[in-house]
């Protein structure tokens, strides 16, 4: 008798449960102005991305082509798969000491796992995401970039 009750107790609380989640789903079906699904690819012009999407690993340049990666090293380091390369080159300054400048900053899409540490760890702030998310290709060559523009230098004042 005892396994009766139990089998039907289970019960109720399967039925409990699916009109719970009914229930979030019933809201939003009669408030449709929260929809947050895209039309993609119909609104490909007009899509916008949320601020905390993550499409792919960039690096920002002002107008002036200047970044404020000083070819460190951390996110290379901190990188889980090895997604990140820094070739960089060591210059004499004008005073006589010398200094570590990136020559090319590699990011492998096709290795990267997105965990973002890369960007967390970076001590001047000089990589973020981008909201690029088309990445189909025959090549995975083509998921290969670099992300420091052709001729572009270190931003004054940052060390």
């Amino acid at each position: 008798m005892k396994d009766f009750f139990n089998y039907f107790s289970e019960i109720f609380k399967g039925v409990a449960s699916l009109f719970r989640g009914m229930r979030v789903t019933g809201y939003y079906f009669f408030h449709p102005g929260q929809i947050v699904t895209q039309q993609y690819p119909e609104n490909r012009k007009t899509l916008v991305m949320l601020d905390r999407f993550k499409g792919e690993v960039i690096m920002p340049h002002n107008e002036n082509n200047e970044h404020k990666c000083t070819g460190c090293g951390i996110c290379e380091l901190n990188c889980p798969n090895g997604s990140i390369e820094i070739i960089s080159k060591q210059i004499l300054t004008d005073e006589g000491k010398k200094k570590r400048i990136i020559d090319q900053h590699i990011y492998h899409l096709d290795m990267c796992t997105f965990c973002s540490l890369c960007v967390k760890t970076c001590p001047s702030d000089a990589l973020a995401w981008g909201q690029e998310f088309e990445h189909a290709v025959y090549d995975r060559s083509k998921l290969t970039k670099v992300l420091n523009q052709a001729g572009s230098q270190l931003m004054k004042g940052v060390e």
